[in-house]
């Protein structure tokens, strides 16, 4: 079948790169019309609590993830030039029509008593223009006589004050995105040129903005090395400028139909999905290098060009579909993860490997076909004597040393098992920054200063109406929530409409900042809440009470948000974190009457995290179940199907033993390797195994020449091919963020172990068993 199929390759090889350049040019139009995905996906499942809840939250109090802070460093941040540059920055950010609003101490307000119309005004309490330092001295004092204030807008132990800047949540999940943080940049820029003062930049919104357009730009770096690397192995391989730029042409067929795949599923542009352009490079130029390894072996025999081509696709054919299918189920397998984020990356990886397959089989044939015979020069990789002497020595180990070989590997699989006790699951929020990057510097700048900036939000339901005005109870519950919250070093003071209230007496007692504390009673609630009202001036400034009021508790009066902000701490801790304020919450909030929610990105977050990383642990299980299958289906046989998995099996578990050993913890970015590695690991067994079968027969059913010359012959195109995927990989060690150092060096090290297990370590095995029981 494979060999008549390889007739009719070249019979009709017009039509093939005809249908190839038209499918390449639908494909290049349909590449144009792929957008960026700007909205960060959704690592949690759409049916679970976690993201209902999330939901459920964001409509009733809006997002919590649209905020970027600007710290301040300075022992003299209250002098007339300083606020006036704080008055010109705030104007500068305000201009921008994606920021809804500017937050500082300079448009910070105090409720003032008003006895006459019994109620409170609410005025600013840094008034402009600024006129003498005695002005700006009397209003500083006002401000810090509010407790509020204090751990929310300025630091007064550490000289650190704070500004906050909300974004239009549209415009933070836009492709104009990265133009506002750039404005924000100059802005801030701009104000610490005009008054000296350090400045530090940070929050979730910014973070990721910046985060993206970096690994974007490092995506397209890599990209290009990739081919270059490959291009440069290639021609050092063949020293043939043709077959290089044949190979080169294969694989840039498959990035543009990966592009083109993502637009016709209506899928955008994600951070991940970025990879599969550099991994098609990766993996499709090892097809091209085995159909020319056999091209150019079969013709050094027959010294005939057509049957030279009809060998390459009868031989090569089915093994490289096969191998194509098992590295399409490596990748594909995350498709039946519950990540959206995972799903796209397995459809469009899985379709585009088995594309290539097909662009490799129809392409090079019909390419060859039209060029001369190979030259002498083309060919003399296959006699390169020091490949030839490692190859001896592959043979040496692998049939003279198999006990060896056995016993060594298993005493790096009980080294690699201890490893395995030590891996540990822990991912951050903001993950794999390098410390030494400003934006990871910031962040821990307000950790330090403010103790975060990651959101955590606990929704309390008081089941009725109005059922947070009906009592002191809730209000005290909630006070005495709060309080304990705030002794964790990990978090900063929860704001909820409580400390509003605290706010509210302390003006009704003429701003004695004694009386910054909850109502005593119902009737002085009674009595504070008269003078709430809201003013019909729409001069005045309406954010005391009445604004904070409006962010936290819904229009029924019956839930209240206590919003905070913490350190990023991490999927061990964050659990310990979290269960605490919720045994406390149970202890002080009774079931029968409230209902407490624990929501915002930091609780997205940890259960995503566990989502993915139980996601990849399952895709690697359904991977090898799908492989095997297709390896009792291709060799008919329980032995070589145990044969297979074994040397597959030792390179996943040395490199979770490396990982352990060198404290590299379980997060997303670690475990994705094992599925990919997999995937691509199996390609070597499947090569090995088929040409065993091919020419078992030859050898009269003798098992050691079998096994000999199949290392002999599958040798070279697995070795040269093996370096194509280590270097391709190991070019993601350049970037500068851990998890896709991670990808590079952890992938590579799979990869360079399974290509020695699949050599040594597989023939070992097979030579110690029966010819006969191996191939029945």
């Amino acid at each position: 079948m494979w060999y008549t199929l390889g007739k009719n390759i070249v019979k009709y090889r017009n039509v093939n790169l005809t249908v190839l350049l038209l499918l390449t040019l639908f494909f290049g139009y349909k590449t144009t019309q792929i957008q960026m995905s700007y909205e960060f996906s959704k690592s949690i499942p759409t049916n679970t609590p976690t993201y209902k809840d999330y939901i459920s939250f964001q409509k009733k109090f809006g997002g919590e993830g649209e905020l970027v802070v600007v710290g301040i460093e300075s022992s003299n941040f209250y002098t007339l030039k300083n606020l006036k540059a704080l008055e010109s920055l705030h104007l500068s950010l305000k201009s921008l029509s994606a920021i809804t609003e500017v937050t500082s101490v300079f448009n910070a307000v105090h409720l003032v008593k008003d006895t006459v119309q019994e109620r409170f005004v609410s005025s600013k309490i840094f008034n402009v223009p600024f006129v003498h330092q005695q002005q700006i001295d009397s209003s500083k004092s006002i401000l810090q006589n509010i407790p509020l204030y204090h751990g929310l807008l300025y630091n007064k132990e550490d000289d650190a004050y704070l500004v906050g800047i909300t974004i239009n949540k549209d415009s933070a999940n836009s492709k104009a995105r990265t133009l506002i943080m750039q404005k924000i940049d100059a802005s801030v820029k701009a104000y610490e040129n005009s008054t000296t003062l350090k400045t530090h930049i940070s929050g979730l919104p910014y973070i990721r903005t910046i985060v993206a357009d970096k690994i974007k730009k490092e995506m397209n770096y890599f990209l290009f090395g990739s081919l270059l690397l490959s291009a440069i192995i290639l021609f050092v391989f063949f020293r043939s400028f043709m077959a290089t730029l044949m190979s080169l042409v294969v694989v840039g067929m498959g990035v543009v139909w990966c592009f083109g795949i993502m637009v016709l599923f209506g899928f955008k542009l994600t951070l991940l999905s970025a990879l599969i352009a550099p991994l098609v490079v990766v993996i499709g130029i090892p097809n091209c290098i085995y159909f020319l390894n056999k091209y150019h072996s079969t013709y050094i025999q027959e010294n005939n060009k057509e049957t030279a081509l009809y060998t390459m696709v009868g031989k090569m054919g089915i093994v490289t579909l096969f191998c194509n299918i098992a590295a399409a189920i490596g990748f594909a397998v995350f498709a039946l993860t519950k990540s959206a984020l995972l799903q796209e990356f397995g459809i469009v990886s899985g379709i585009v490997i088995i594309c290539l397959f097909f662009i490799s089989l129809f392409f090079i044939p019909s390419v060859l076909s039209y060029l001369p015979v190979p030259s002498a020069k083309e060919m003399l990789y296959l006699n390169n004597k020091t490949l030839l002497k490692f190859l001896h020595t592959i043979e040496h180990w692998a049939m003279q040393k198999s006990q060896w070989v056995i016993g060594i590997t298993a005493a790096v699989l009980l080294f690699s098992i201890g490893g395995l006790f030590k891996l540990k699951k822990l991912a951050f929020i903001v993950d794999d920054l390098p410390k030494q990057e400003v934006i990871y510097q910031n962040l821990k700048w307000f950790e330090d200063k403010f103790k975060g900036v990651m959101p955590l939000e606990i929704i309390i339901d008081t089941k009725k109406k109005k059922g947070l005005q009906r009592s002191l109870q809730p209000i005290e519950k909630i006070e005495e929530l709060s309080a304990y919250i705030a002794n964790n070093n990990n978090v900063a003071r929860p704001l909820s409409f409580v400390e509003g209230l605290k706010l509210s007496k302390q003006s009704f007692y003429d701003e004695d900042s004694n009386s910054y504390a909850i109502p005593n009673s119902m009737a002085e609630f009674a009595l504070m809440t008269d003078y709430m009202k809201p003013s019909n001036n729409p001069h005045e400034v309406k954010k005391g009470f009445e604004k904070i009021l409006q962010n936290f508790v819904d229009s029924n009066k019956q839930v209240a948000r206590i919003s905070i902000n913490m350190k990023d701490v991490g999927t061990l801790e964050l659990p310990l974190l979290i269960n605490d304020f919720k045994a406390k919450a149970n202890e002080l909030l009774d079931s029968s009457k409230y209902n407490v929610t624990f929501t915002g990105a930091s609780i997205t977050f940890l259960e995503g995290s566990a989502f993915i990383i139980e996601g990849l642990k399952e895709s690697i299980i359904y991977g090898f179940i799908l492989i095997a299958i297709c390896m009792l289906y291709l060799f008919k046989s329980i032995k070589i199907l145990l044969y297979s998995i074994i040397p597959n099996i030792i390179p996943l578990i040395i490199t979770a033993g490396v990982m352990g050993w060198c404290g590299i913890p379980l997060k997303p970015s670690t475990v994705l390797v094992f599925s990919v590695a997999l995937g691509i690991v199996i390609d070597v067994t499947i090569r090995f195994l088929v040409n065993y079968k091919q020419e078992f027969k030859h050898y009269n059913n003798q098992v050691n020449p079998t096994l000999i010359n199949t290392i002999h012959n599958t040798g070279i195109s697995i070795i040269y091919t093996s370096l194509v995927l280590v270097v391709g990989f190991i070019i993601f060690c350049f970037s500068s963020f851990g998890g896709t150092q991670a990808l590079g060096w952890l992938t590579s090290l799979t990869l360079f172990t399974g290509t020695f297990t699949n050599l040594i370590l597989l023939p070992a095995l097979m030579k110690t068993n029966s010819s006969k029981a191996l191939n029945k």
